[in-house]
């Protein structure tokens, strides 16, 4: 385990890694203080000395549960090849079932994608909520530039999205030391008011937290709606660990993230409790903690730490698009690479347009964070609670852990996590349902997609002719005429003769002298080796059969095969090589194959897909398409 997970960054010092890991991995679960502790006093619960203790003691043992248990003691060991996030988790949990039909599989692939579309709901509402919260401090430093926090914010969020298409390697090179400044400054302002008030640290006693719910009853209970936002990013631990390797992420989190945020909570506290002005204290805790003199500077650090949290959600989201491309629950999309250095580093236009358009509507429509509160938290509760259950299923199937310890340890977490999206779903009526509403668009779309490649698929299959056969018929023909050169025609399988070969023949009535049916396969994980990454056969009469393999963190492209294929006679490099490629037009079938609605959203999407030559990137002068019809 220890070796994918930590192999390919041993170049690089530990400590920059760690560095590194603060700038990406901790941004949103280091932004939280800005409003987690102020939105569980803002309304209905009263800042007492019992309350505060109870609050503090759910907050520091939901994040020794949940970030220092589930996440980084227990799930980063469950990695895919060195990769992480959900839908590693879901290829490893099924990767322990042969049968992909049976109803368990099932079960974990509509878990993991619904589970993926919840996480986009979190790529649109945390930039909105972290950029809002914390321009909000400039009405702390003086009520007179309250409004112009929402303008302000909306200028901060479309800079953001703007700049995305340039790439973020050279900025992300200050993200890394800004978090770690974050990091101790918030550390430092909770450690200051927490010596006026050393008693705070006696929160840490589970006992208060069980006195809270005792107390409180029924808003007990709905105050874990907020108290859940003190772990929202969590799940960026696991998704990124392909990154910066398990050891660089627990060691960020255990000696500089956590004792950061933990100091600043109970600082929090302390400072509530003492508070000269309990109005001011209790509107905003977080800048209530520093010195008049210090208010505008954490505005400013604190804006930039929120963008960074922002920047982080918005690359994930490019990444896990490319994921979900490559492995076939989303249409091909536009796919740009911002860094000659780093595979990582890409640019997806529908995706950053789309998140941009959702998120300054959120903020315009909720107008500050407080009311934003409302909308957050499900997403993340939800993916949690998904996590835990495909967490156990991998423990059991591939890792053979002993029921008791899997059910035990696993059980536990998953009545935290069930407890807590409770919670968040009375949340609904306030703001809730968009995350539901947006993650059951995006599961919508992934499913159709899925199902109708599978339908196309199979129409395609019941047509073509077995190649075998169209080899054997060569043998006898006189009226195809052979022609100098090299043609490569993309195919699914080497069972069947591609489309776009009878299409060619029929119309043109010539054959190359050499053909190639290439079939570029996408794994479920996350890297090939170059040792499996290519087969070549010889299927005679002048036909080769290519299987190229790539992992879905991987991007594919027609030049990884020039080297391999000139071994064995084929040379795809030259300009006489053409790429004979069938384009797909879906009609309506009176007989239908999945719901109208879904063969229209399918059609749509199959039109407006990346074409298959910029997404191998194919030389486009020498490619030739050649209209398909399809039924569905």
């Amino acid at each position: 385990m220890e070796t994918n997970t930590q192999s390919k960054h041993s170049a690089q010092p530990f400590s920059l890694l760690v560095v590194g890991a603060l700038g990406v991995v901790y941004g949103d679960l280091g932004t939280s203080p800005l409003y987690a502790v102020r939105e569980c006093f803002s309304h209905v619960l009263e800042p007492n000395e019992p309350n505060v203790y109870g609050v503090l003691s759910l907050v520091f043992w939901t994040l020794a549960l949940v970030i220092s248990g589930k996440y980084a003691a227990l799930i980063l060991h469950a990695d895919n090849r060195g990769e992480g996030g959900v839908l590693s988790l879901m290829t490893l949990a099924l990767s322990g079932f042969k049968d992909r039909s049976t109803r368990t599989a099932k079960f974990i692939l509509v878990l993991g994608l619904f589970g993926t579309a919840l996480l986009y709901g979190d790529s649109v509402i945390t930039p909105a909520i972290s950029v809002l919260s914390a321009v909000e401090g400039l009405d702390t430093a003086t009520p007179a530039l309250k409004p112009y926090v929402l303008p302000l914010s909306v200028i901060i969020l479309t800079a953001l999205f703007l700049v995305q298409r340039h790439g973020t390697a050279r900025i992300g090179a200050f993200n890394g030391p800004i978090m770690l400044l974050w990091f101790l400054s918030i550390g430092l302002l909770g450690l200051v008011n927490i010596f006026a008030h050393p008693q705070i640290l006696g929160a840490i006693n589970p006992w208060h937290a069980v006195h809270f719910f005792l107390h409180n009853h029924f808003k007990g209970f709905a105050i874990l709606g907020s108290v859940v936002l003190a772990i929202t990013g969590g799940e960026a631990l696991y998704a990124d660990l392909g990154h910066f390797g398990r050891k660089p992420i627990q060691f960020g989190w255990y000696f500089i993230a956590m004792p950061g945020v933990l100091l600043n909570y109970f600082g929090q506290g302390a400072a509530i409790l003492t508070a000269s002005d309990l109005a001011q204290a209790r509107e905003n805790p977080f800048y209530y903690l520093a010195p008049g003199w210090a208010v505008i500077p954490m505005v400013i650090l604190a804006t930039a730490a929120t963008v960074i949290a922002s920047q982080a959600l918005i690359s994930g989201a490019f990444s896990l698009s490319r994921q979900a491309v490559l492995l076939g629950y989303l249409p091909r999309l536009k796919i740009q690479h911002t860094s000659e250095l780093s595979i990582g580093q890409i640019y997806v236009p529908t995706v950053n347009w789309l998140l941009f358009v959702l998120t300054l509507g959120l903020a315009l429509a909720f107008k500050d964070s407080t009311s934003l509160a409302g909308a957050y938290g499900v997403a993340v509760t939800g993916t949690n609670v998904i996590s835990s259950i495909l967490l156990l299923i991998y423990m059991r199937k591939v890792w053979k852990v002993n029921p008791f310890l899997a059910y035990g340890g696993i059980g536990i977490l998953l009545v935290s996590d069930l407890s807590y999206f409770g919670a968040t779903c009375l949340k609904i009526p306030a703001g809730g349902w968009f995350p539901l509403v947006l993650a059951s668009g995006i599961f919508a779309v992934m499913t159709t997609w899925m199902h109708g490649r599978a339908l196309v698929g199979e129409r395609f299959r019941a047509q073509r002719l077995p190649l075998d056969l169209f080899i054997q018929s060569l043998e006898h023909s006189k009226d195809i005429v052979r022609v100098p050169g090299v043609a490569v025609f993309l195919s699914g399988n080497w069972e069947t003769t591609p489309v776009a070969l009878l299409h060619n023949i029929k119309h043109n009535l010539v054959l190359h002298e050499k053909n190639v049916l290439l079939t570029v396969l996408f794994e479920e994980v996350a890297h090939v080796s170059e040792s499996e990454r290519l087969e070549i056969h010889d299927l005679q009469q002048g036909f080769h059969g290519i299987k190229a393999r790539y992992g879905f963190m991987e991007s594919p492209s027609i030049r990884d095969l020039y080297a391999p294929c000139r071994e064995h006679g084929i040379d795809l490099s030259t300009i006489n090589v053409g790429y004979f490629l069938g384009r797909e037009n879906i009609r309506m079938s009176r007989i239908p194959s999945m719901a109208r609605w879904r063969r229209l959203l399918f059609s749509i999407m199959a039109k407006n897909a990346e074409g298959v030559t910029a997404f191998l990137d194919i030389p486009a002068n020498q490619v030739v398409e050649l209209g398909v019809f399809v039924e569905l």
